[in-house]
């Protein structure tokens, strides 16, 4: 399975769609500011499942925080991160990742692209997809029990 991660969109829709169109993903995860622009892409791609959460400039209280998805046979929490402390350290969300059994912990928040393995837990922060010189967003790729991640600019071919 292949899974197209975005955040930090912050209303650049074209840059989603570019990425969409690239990849043909599977499934699309948006991990945060904004909300309105994953209902947009999930409305302009109806047929590609689509799971999303609340960032810190999103209003949206009555939403989760953070889901817990099983992808696979892996389990993945996505979240934005700011709920989690993650621009300061990754102390809270590597806690978190351990005492849940993560397979993968997935953020944004900090507009900074991350592929990091912690232990059984891969860190994937695809960056910002809607701000910045060069804008990036990840790439999941789930087979039965096994997980791997990257970042990619969305300037570069992929």
């Amino acid at each position: 399975m292949n899974i197209l991660v975005l955040s930090d969109s912050h209303g650049n829709i074209s840059n989603m769609e570019e990425a969409v169109e690239r990849e043909k993903p599977d499934m699309i995860l948006h991990l945060g500011d904004c909300w309105r622009d994953a209902e947009r892409l999930a409305e302009r791609y109806p047929d590609i499942p689509m799971e999303h959460v609340p960032g810190n400039c999103d209003c949206r209280p009555e939403e989760p925080a953070e889901k817990l998805l099983f992808l696979g046979d892996c389990r993945v929490l996505i979240c934005h991160g700011h709920t989690c402390g993650v621009k300061t350290s990754l102390l809270t969300a590597g806690l978190k990742a351990e005492q849940d059994h993560l397979d993968a912990f997935l953020f944004g928040h900090t507009h900074k692209p991350l592929v990091d393995k912690r232990g059984r837990t891969l860190f994937l922060n695809p960056g910002t997809v809607g701000k910045g010189l060069r804008p990036t967003y990840g790439i999941l790729t789930v087979e039965g029990d096994r997980i791997d991640g990257r970042t990619v600019f969305l300037d570069s071919e992929s």
